[in-house]
């Protein structure tokens, strides 16, 4: 829990220092792709989209699980009414992945 803290605390410098190093691979691609039809960075950024969602699909399918198990753990009467939730919050969560990587290499 201590871990997870630490990087939470850490998120916006992470998210701040990922934009700015991405912004000039994104001024790039607009530039190129407003001059030619297709852009030879758009693989690149495929990848890019695809890892970030799998990341955030990752952290909230652990955080789901995470804390499901702790109710659990706090009381085990409840673990029944639990596991439909949690089930269907996993599967919006990978729906959302799902869709990422179909409008990555849609574009």
């Amino acid at each position: 829990m201590k871990i997870a803290r630490k990087i939470l605390a850490k998120l916006p410098v992470i998210s701040a220092v990922a934009v700015s190093a991405l912004a000039p691979v994104a001024n790039a691609v607009a530039e190129n792709a407003a001059n030619v039809g297709s852009s030879s960075l758009a693989p690149l950024g495929a990848g890019l989209a695809i890892g970030m969602a799998v990341v955030g699909g990752a952290l909230g399918q652990g955080k789901v699980v995470g804390s499901m198990l702790e109710s659990f753990g706090r009381n085990p009467s409840v673990g029944g009414k639990l596991l439909t939730p949690m089930i269907l919050g996993m599967a919006l969560i990978e729906s959302l992945v799902i869709l990422a990587f179909v409008i990555a290499f849609r574009m």
